[in-house]
């Protein structure tokens, strides 16, 4: 084991850990000092001896995920690849593989725990297969983009396309006004972005356009009685 360790200020100068009790902190750096080339700790409890250290201080660095440990006992430092950088000649991989096999690298170099489904490990950044998950990554995120479920917002229909879409569903929507509408307010649907337009034709503007016929009829039968009954008087 090597006998020089590092420990970075972007991880012990955060609030985070300056709030935590002095036996907390003391008990990270020496399980730092005593961690091997990937940061695994094969025997915190007797740390915690040497140190004088009690169980909520291992609570204290599990809870607030500068730990993370395994049903075996064994612990490993999160942020161990942002403290300690080790050369390749140098470098000797850790005994306790099935452990190290559970974690992800995250962009930032800190460790995090493999929780998704088996089947979903190959679209994930493997310690042991970086860079060919990398590639299986940019697949998978081109392919959730082609699906229309995926899709943010829509690509704004044209004129021609709503007044063929309005006469093949034999309605008397007025496309332009259609168009006028959802340009001026960023083809949105009350807060959110619209997913479907020819949706919103058959859920809001037809039935908008059948309430305001229903009225027409209504006054104009109004105005039918009035006049019949001005005839009789």
């Amino acid at each position: 084991m090597a006998q020089k360790r590092m420990f970075s200020l972007q991880i012990v100068d955060t609030d985070a850990f300056l709030e935590m009790p002095a036996t907390s902190q003391l008990l990270y750096f020496h399980l730092g000092m005593r961690a091997d080339d990937d940061g695994f700790v094969s025997n915190p409890k007797k740390i915690m001896k040497i140190t004088n250290s009690q169980d909520d201080d291992l609570k204290i660095l599990l809870g607030k995920r500068f730990l993370i440990g395994f049903d075996s006992g064994v612990v490993v430092i999160k942020h161990w690849k942002i403290n300690n950088y080790i050369q390749n000649d140098r470098y000797k991989e850790t005994g306790y593989r099935d452990e190290k096999s559970s974690l992800l690298i995250k962009e930032n170099g800190a460790y995090t725990e493999c929780i998704q489904e088996i089947s979903m490990l190959d679209t994930q950044i493997r310690l042991d297969k970086i860079r060919l998950d990398k590639i299986r990554i940019d697949k998978n995120k081109e392919e959730k983009e082609e699906h229309p479920k995926q899709l943010k917002n829509i690509i704004p229909p044209t004129l021609d396309m709503v007044v063929d879409y309005c006469k093949e569903r034999g309605n008397k929507v007025n496309a332009q006004k259609f168009i006028d509408h959802y340009t001026a307010n960023g083809w949105k649907v009350g807060k959110n972005k619209m997913i479907d337009w020819q949706a919103s034709i058959r859920n809001n503007w037809e039935k908008d356009n059948y309430n305001n016929k229903k009225e027409f009829d209504i006054k104009s039968t109004l105005a039918d009685w009035d006049r019949i009954s001005e005839d009789v008087s």
